[in-house]
């Protein structure tokens, strides 16, 4: 784990890394106000732009048919009483192939916690039952899926890819858009990271489907470290960034004995990151 900014990602070679695992902070989503404002970052296009340094170093940093999976969701604001969405999703992907990656086929993730109530006391927005005012709800959050280039090359019989393989029933439900999975809240000592936060099942089908055994999988917005875990579980190597040092004692508490596997490094210092 680095504790530092993740748009100088100075510890990862270039063309060193497998799979990018992460879910950014949501621009012009209030609980991360205050992480943007931090960067100077205040209006919706400058949040995407201290976002985009972090995709020129994820990019810098894939291999050549190494895949990024990017979990964010859209918001809404209203703005001198004018209500807007912001298509986060769409930025990043626009964002994303400027930096010459390829944009494969999405995930939607749709959380069976968002319970619609009756004027804006839930997930509705507007004049509950009467047409026209109201406002579709936001109940799906996009898993947007990138590839560096063309399609990674194995040897023959690789051991670690066909130790790596899923069934066909997994392979059935997790290749299928839309997954319905359980986000459930997260508070981390009275701070709250997430409305819905990422379970642990999302990182665990991402790494399953998009890395082998062994690959170095990189989450550059760490949190509590579900990314970090999961890849431990599943036999790859790990790097996740985090510029919260008071959530490395979260961490430590949440890999339990696996926590002495783990470096805690400041930004900048050299990594062994050989298997």
């Amino acid at each position: 784990m680095i504790i530092g900014d993740s748009r100088h990602m100075r510890e990862l070679a270039d063309e060193s890394v497998h799979l990018v695992v992460t879910s950014p902070p949501y621009p012009m989503v209030a609980i991360w106000d205050d992480f943007f404002q931090e960067s100077k970052a205040s209006s919706y296009d400058e949040m995407h732009n201290y976002l985009n340094q972090v995709w020129v170093e994820v990019a810098r940093a894939l291999v050549p048919g190494g895949i990024a999976c990017i979990n964010v969701g859209d918001a809404t604001r209203s703005r001198d009483g004018v209500f807007h969405l912001y298509p986060n999703h769409a930025r990043v992907i626009e964002n994303f192939e400027k930096l010459g990656l390829l944009s494969l086929p999405y995930l939607l993730w749709k959380k069976p916690t968002t319970k619609p109530q009756y004027k804006g006391k839930g997930a509705f927005l507007g004049s509950g039952f009467l047409p026209p005012n109201a406002y579709v709800t936001l109940d799906m959050e996009f898993i947007l899926i990138f590839r560096k280039g063309g399609l990674r090359s194995f040897t023959p019989k690789d051991p670690d890819r066909y130790k790596s393989k899923f069934t066909k029933k997994e392979r059935d439900q997790w290749f299928s858009q839309v997954w319905n999975i359980t986000g459930a809240r997260q508070s981390i000592e009275g701070l709250d990271r997430r409305i819905a936060a990422f379970p642990e099942e999302i990182p665990r089908r991402l790494i399953r489907m998009f890395s082998i055994v062994g690959d170095l999988v990189v989450d550059p917005f760490l949190g509590s470290g579900t990314s970090l875990k999961l890849s431990m579980d599943l036999g790859r190597r790990f790097v996740g960034y985090e510029r919260l040092d008071g959530l490395v004692p979260v961490i430590r508490r949440r890999l339990g004995k696996d926590s002495s596997k783990v470096s805690f490094e400041n930004l900048a210092l050299p990594l062994e990151l050989a298997p």
